[in-house]
């Protein structure tokens, strides 16, 4: 047996917090698998200023202090982002608080932005400087801070010159209060500020995109509501969407009940609706990014097909592994072709 298969079997007979870990000390000792194939070129996208070989990205949540990006890159995602990184440390919620739903084909979690702080992850960013590959950083917030949007300006200054972009990430339902910069009020401050923060540090040769990443939890008013005012403050991209509150019907696992954010299988539905209304509201103005619930190259295509020029995946991957996103490469680029699509921002919408 692999080293490589060896680490994935251990991964799936460990709890799921400890798992986690042994796989990215696995990464970090070369054991993850490496892709020296390009992507087809019907794959190619640009999504809020990013020109992608792929469209296929790492969610954050999976390399939360940027100690792996080269080794994801390496197994094929077009794009990796790293993170919630908060200003200082911080070690999150108590444990238990990550849980496999295998009968769901699902996770939940209430983490709560555990992560090393900053400093350390701008020394890793730092280090990769001059590396190929698409490398972001999801901002986040201190849940003790007493001025939550300035977190998201202190990240950005910090990091500034590192990262090929930046994700302001407001959605985590594991941090006390955070959703509510949501709201039109708290989202006209966060976003006055970032934008105001960026215009003060942008250069002739760096300028990289900024995304929001929303809550699967939204209603129609909340999505015109953000839409217009990414647009009104020069945000790039919004990401649909984080974990849901909402636990649906049809969950069978023991740990369905527990508090957190729900992901996998059971989101891709409600995330993929949602994603078509972020669509409509935008109304091509905006680029989309769809996240929930992507395990195949058929559910990534769908996202296309709802509105999105890129995808992010992450639950999937505790059950089929990181070889999963050269097999959803080469599904999408072949439904593409199946469907006379020349390249993939003509499918973007086209439900």
């Amino acid at each position: 047996m692999s080293l490589y298969r060896f680490a994935t079997k251990m991964v799936r007979v460990l709890p799921a917090e400890p798992a986690h870990k042994f796989t990215i000390k696995s990464l970090k000792a070369g054991l993850g698998p490496v892709t020296t194939r390009k992507p087809d070129s019907i794959l190619a996208t640009n999504v809020g200023g990013l020109k992608l070989a792929n469209p296929v990205g790492l969610a954050p949540g999976f390399d939360k202090d940027a100690e792996v990006p080269d080794a994801m890159l390496n197994a094929g995602f077009g794009f990796v982002e790293c993170g919630t990184v908060t200003p200082r440390p911080q070690i999150g919620n108590p444990k238990p608080r990550l849980f496999r739903l295998s009968e769901d084909q699902a996770v939940i979690n209430r983490m709560g932005f555990n992560n090393g702080g900053l400093d350390d992850f701008k020394k890793r960013l730092t280090r990769r400087q001059g590396k190929p590959g698409i490398v972001g950083a999801n901002l986040g917030a201190n849940k003790d801070s007493d001025d939550r949007t300035e977190d998201y300006v202190t990240g950005l200054k910090s990091l500034w010159g590192l990262a090929d972009y930046f994700t302001v990430n407001i959605s985590s339902p594991n941090t006390p209060g955070l959703r509510d910069l949501q709201a039109e009020s708290a989202m006209d401050d966060l976003l006055g500020r970032v934008s105001e923060a960026r215009k003060a540090l942008i250069t002739d040769d760096y300028d990289p995109p900024i995304f929001l990443k929303v809550a699967p939890d939204l209603i129609s008013a909340q999505i015109e509501q953000i839409t217009g005012q990414c647009q009104s403050y020069g945000m790039n991209a919004i990401i649909i969407s984080n974990t849901t509150i909402a636990r649906p019907d049809s969950l069978r696992s023991p740990h369905k009940s527990e508090g957190g954010g729900l992901s996998g299988a059971p989101l891709f539905e409600p995330s993929t609706q949602i994603l078509k209304e972020f669509a409509q509201a935008a109304n091509g103005k905006i680029d989309l990014i769809g996240v929930g619930g992507i395990a195949s190259g058929e559910q990534a295509y769908a996202k296309i097909r709802a509105g999105a020029k890129a995808v992010q995946l992450y639950s999937a991957l505790v059950y089929h592994g990181p070889g999963l996103v050269m097999d959803i490469r080469r599904d999408l680029a072949a439904r593409l072709k199946a469907d006379g699509f020349n390249g993939l921002e003509e499918a973007v919408g086209r439900h």
